[in-house]
């Protein structure tokens, strides 16, 4: 193992193929995955040129995106048709809607060990990056590079830049990843990390469980990021040893002693270091459309800056879309839907958390409030443990596993004007439908808003718990 030498450096190198004359170098990719969104155009082109695919056995699809997860929904879209007669004309695995291991394509890679440790993936979809959390160098790649991965099992790259994000101190009780990766979002801004690959370390980090880390970087994207990754430890090793492509007996020894020495050099060099204390953070929520404009839970909706006129007219143009006026309070405001779900917050340890606030019950009359497991075996486990149960009897709506309402090209969306508290990535303008207003929260700040019928600070919920 090289010395002196990041994370990053270590798994890049290893799977740095080639150079061309444009600086650029050939990354080999050791899992391609795909969402059916990307599948049509990519794989049209792969016909009218009769390439053929160079690794079959290492590029998984998933139908994700345009999946509807209600109950008694049978649409199929175009892209899952077309999906289909595609993987099955080329001969690659396909996780179709009814498979017992369909998911969100983030949730369901490292949950069948399609992701791990020491692998490059590339992923047609921007929140890539979420397997970084088990030390997975991930990338996302446009319907371009896509095509070039099926045929070459290389992606094209220019090196990019390192910073290490420390995050020191401890979280307070019912504080979350999601609330650590809104917080950096606000500090840092939505273009802080551009050209920068960022590992994450500290001991809010040690602390959090491998599923909470997938959250952080998952949300990594939103403040530009080209991809992240956490040094893979213990927890990281127990959480992988059960999955279904970990390698077995002699590889598993073999993949063992490589994924321990899978951590960033003491005398390695970042481009950039920062360090953020996260000792005081409190439950964070989005006032604006883009994931930066947060604000902590209580704190009051800013004022525009004056000095910078673009800045000034972004702040005012997200006020008068969300309905919210600076030095506002957003506790109180009435909330007509709640969507827990996404790739960013659907795991396991995300319907344990809001099982443990809602249980007992209701959700306001007004309120339509849906859960959306990210995979099949998460919803079975959490139907093992009566997590179910627990949703219905709180009045939440009981989904299949899909993208839902965070990617809204399923039918799945809100209503004109309606405020929708949402553990999804993007907050943008009409991303949960035309003139819904998007807040981001954690999934348990999102449960209290559903329960109380308002945005309103989740630790109120879990004190009398």
């Amino acid at each position: 193992m090289m010395k002196n030498k990041t994370l990053f450096d270590k798994i890049w190198s290893n799977h740095s193929v080639g150079y061309r004359p444009d600086g650029k170098e050939l990354l080999f990719i050791d899992r391609h995955v795909i969402h059916e969104l990307h599948v049509p155009h990519a794989f049209s082109r792969l016909s009218k040129t009769q390439h053929a695919i160079h690794r079959k056995d290492l590029t998984v699809i998933v139908q994700d995106h345009t999946v509807p997860t209600r109950d008694g929904i049978e649409l199929i879209s175009e892209h899952i048709k077309v999906t289909r007669e595609h993987a099955k004309n080329y001969g690659i695995q396909l996780i179709d809607v009814s498979s017992a291991e369909h998911g969100i394509v983030h949730v369901v890679s490292p949950e069948l060990g399609l992701a791990l440790p020491g692998f490059t993936l590339a992923c047609p979809d921007s929140h890539a990056s979420t397997v970084g959390a088990i030390g997975c160098l991930a990338f996302g790649c446009g319907t371009s590079e896509l095509e070039h991965i099926l045929v070459t099992q290389t992606m094209v790259m220019v090196k990019p830049k390192q910073m290490r994000v420390k995050l020191t101190g401890h979280l307070s009780s019912g504080v979350g990843a999601k609330d650590v990766a809104l917080k950096i979002i606000g500090m840092l801004g939505v273009d802080a990390g551009k050209g920068y690959a960022v590992e994450f370390s500290g001991p809010i980090i040690d602390e959090m469980s491998v599923e909470q880390r997938m959250t952080l970087c998952n949300m990594s994207i939103e403040w530009s990021c080209r991809t992240c990754i956490i040094a893979p430890d213990h927890k990281t090793i127990e959480w992988c040893s059960s999955r279904a492509q970990t390698p077995k007996g002699k590889d598993w020894d073999e993949a063992l002693n490589y994924w321990k020495g899978l951590s960033s050099d003491e005398e390695c060099q970042f481009d950039k270091e920062l360090s953020i204390d996260c000792s005081s953070l409190v439950p964070q929520i989005t006032w604006g459309t883009e994931p930066s404009q947060v604000i902590d839970i209580g704190e009051r909706v800013p004022f525009a800056p004056g000095l910078n006129s673009n800045l000034s007219f972004q702040y005012e143009k997200a006020m008068s879309y969300m309905g919210v006026s600076p030095g506002q309070d957003l506790k109180e405001l009435s909330v007509n839907r709640v969507f827990i779900g996404s790739c960013s917050n659907s795991r396991i340890n995300d319907l344990r958390d809001v099982a443990k606030l809602v249980k007992g019950r209701k959700v306001a009359s007004h309120v339509k409030a849906l859960i959306v497991p990210g995979s099949t075996a998460t919803k079975r486990q959490a139907e093992k443990e009566g997590l179910d149960v627990i949703f219905k009897d709180a009045g939440f709506e009981w989904h299949k596993s899909g993208c839902s309402m965070c990617a809204g090209a399923n039918g799945e969306v809100g209503q004109m004007g309606e405020r929708c508290i949402s553990t999804s990535n993007r907050n943008f303008e009409n991303r949960q439908g035309r003139g819904v207003r998007t807040h981001l929260a954690s999934p348990q700040m999102a449960a209290a808003a559903a329960i109380a019928g308002h945005i309103v600070d989740s630790r109120e919920f879990l004190e009398t718990l």
